[in-house]
């Protein structure tokens, strides 16, 4: 544990990965005194009411639902898109509290993923290198030297587009939007003639008769306000830590600091070092947080993490998202999750199956397997098996559009169909269908 001082500055002490190449400090520095200086976008007490309800899924009792686009786009900053993300992660939540019984956590990687990590700072493409696309906060995904070249402006940019999506957020979910008595609105036409669509329509039929039988008995429906709202929390990867710090305020009720710029924001597989400035900077701030932990992840390092980020052993604090693979997750996350029950810490353990399954198709694109997602998934709930822990969540990479990314699912995506609608700017991601059978899939494993 840390015994230094912190403050939003003392990660600049450490060393910091992943950080761009910014080509003009002045610049920076400009573009980061100009975030300070703009509202939080979210709230210290909306904060505090996730970690709230985190600390349910610690103990067992709730169920943690993360998903959005791996990357966020500038050019995708559409109201639609935006509606029908949202719309396939409440189908999906709708799923697994029908199925499981259990309240379910929704978290969205949104209104702020606009930074990734890379395995290489250089792509070389036909023989010219540059640098390598690290999302729309710090450069363009168009393989140019002007279009590669990190520009601190697109954080105010952002800034400003996650700002509206909040806003809009919170419009859907609370008025109107996610009424539970909507539920057969959230289907999409595409989505409705798949085999889940009709599924997730039998289902959402069940929904209302429940609801119509509530009504009849003489129970007020219209004044509980659960049936017709939902809580929805915004999150994103704290990589670029001068935008975090940035947007870190101090809360005016308990004196604490929270990064305002997402209700819980998590820390990469390549940015997990004990000693580094990701860990340095959010053990500071009091939102959940969340740790990636790939298979070469050891006990001794989970337990130092605990401690690091949650020396106080506060449940919904943190939240371990393991990323092992299909192949690995069986044999590799269960002395994590031994170590880290023996110790009693209170964690959230959420799997994200997308990953550790990633590989090159022989047409050349980024993709993954949906009977390996499904596997990964599988694997981590028969760890939990073993060593009598909760499986949490899950934390997957959709989209809410007809996509062709990710092969396989009950349409059957194969290598060739790729190419037909394939438009992330980073990692392929489930389309809507990909996206209920998997939420089906979970919630017939937690009912079992």
């Amino acid at each position: 544990m840390s015994t230094h001082t912190w403050s939003p500055t003392s990660w600049r002490n450490f060393p910091a990965q992943q950080q761009p190449s910014w080509p003009d400090e002045a610049a920076l520095d400009a573009a980061l005194k100009v975030l300070a200086s703009y509202p939080p976008l979210v709230f210290a007490g909306e904060a505090r009411a996730l970690k709230a309800q985190l600390a349910e899924v610690a103990a067992g009792r709730a169920f943690l639902l993360q998903a959005g686009d791996c990357a966020e786009s500038f050019h995708d900053f559409v109201a639609d898109r935006i509606r029908d993300k949202l719309k396939v992660i409440l189908q999906m939540a709708v799923v697994l509290t029908y199925g499981a019984g259990v309240p379910v956590v929704k978290v969205g990687r949104i209104a702020g993923q606009y930074g990734k990590p890379r395995s290489s700072d250089q792509e070389v493409v036909d023989g010219v290198s540059l640098p390598s696309f690290r999302g729309h906060n710090v450069n363009s995904e168009v393989f140019t030297a002007e279009g590669r070249r990190p520009d601190p402006d697109r954080m105010v940019t952002g800034y400003h587009q996650s700002s509206a999506t909040l806003n809009l957020l919170r419009a859907f979910t609370k008025g109107g939007f996610a009424d539970l008595n909507r539920v057969q609105a959230w289907n999409q036409q595409f989505v409705a003639s798949s085999a889940e669509g009709k599924r997730y329509e039998e289902l959402a039929t069940g929904i209302e008769r429940a609801l119509r039988f509530m009504k009849a008995c003489g129970m007020d429906t219209a004044a509980e306000a659960q049936l017709h709202q939902v809580d929805f929390y915004t999150s994103h990867e704290a990589l670029l830590l001068g935008y975090e710090e940035a947007l870190t305020r101090q809360d005016s009720l308990t004196g604490d600091y929270y990064d305002c710029s997402a209700h819980m924001v998590w820390i990469g597989e390549r940015t997990r070092q004990l000693d580094g400035a990701h860990i340095e900077f959010l053990r500071g701030v009091h939102n959940p947080i969340g740790v990636k932990l790939g298979p070469t992840a050891t006990g001794e390092e989970a337990l130092g993490l605990c401690e690091a980020l949650n020396p106080e052993r506060e449940p919904g604090r943190l939240t371990f998202i393991s990323r092992m693979g299909a192949t690995k997750v069986r044999s590799c996350l269960p002395p994590l999750l031994a170590a880290v029950r023996d110790a009693g810490h209170p964690i959230v353990w959420a799997c994200d199956p997308m990953h550790g399954n990633t590989f090159t198709a022989s047409s050349g694109r980024k993709t993954r397997d949906f009977d390996d997602v499904m596997d990964e998934v599988a694997g981590f709930f028969d760890a939990h098996t073993a060593e009598g822990t909760w499986p949490g969540g899950v934390h997957v990479e959709l989209t809410g559009d007809d996509v062709t990314e990710c092969l396989g699912g009950s349409e059957k995506i194969l290598d060739h169909h790729l190419d037909t609608r394939y438009e992330t700017i980073c990692d392929p991601r489930l389309n809507a269908r990909q996206g209920l059978d998997l939420a089906f899939r979970v919630s017939e494993r937690l009912s079992s």
